[in-house]
């Protein structure tokens, strides 16, 4: 019998390898909706997702399945081109880090956007239930109870 920390040490590397397999179906489509479509496989239907960069007519949490297809379409609809490029992903327990980069142009203004961007997912039973977008790196870093 494995002992528990070791269960929760596989745990917590099958959620980073989850977290990365989620990101490359969502960069790995043509659009965001067909990579949301993609990604669903690895989220909990009670997923709950607080975007950094845009937010729904409700605030900027979007939750279940149908608020990450209203994310994919709420972010279409602001963004002519949106390319999120992960750098790191940080194992912690039931929580995973992305530090990362993103890349957009405003639609309609064709505004260019570049900025750090971080996500910390929460996972339940290995599948994500919560992931909080942030703009600052050591915003999230404080989140998730890391020195910055």
């Amino acid at each position: 019998m494995q002992p528990a920390r070791d269960t929760a040490r596989t745990m917590s590397k099958e959620n980073v390898e989850i977290c990365k397999r989620a990101f490359e179906l969502l960069l790995d489509r043509p659009d965001l909706a067909a990579g949301i479509e993609a990604a669903l496989e690895y989220a909990d239907p009670d997923v709950v997702l607080e975007s950094a960069i845009v937010s729904g007519a409700e605030g900027s949490a979007y939750r279940g399945y149908d608020g990450l297809r209203a994310w994919a379409a709420d972010s279409d609809a602001a963004f002519e081109e949106l390319r999120t490029v992960p750098e790191e992903f940080r194992d912690l327990d039931n929580r995973v880090l992305m530090l990362g980069r993103v890349f957009g142009r405003g639609r309609g203004s064709g505004v260019a956007v570049e900025s750090p961007i971080a996500f910390l997912t929460t996972f339940r039973g290995g599948r994500i239930i919560h992931a909080t977008g942030f703009l600052d790196w050591d915003e999230a870093l404080e989140a998730a109870g890391l020195p910055a």
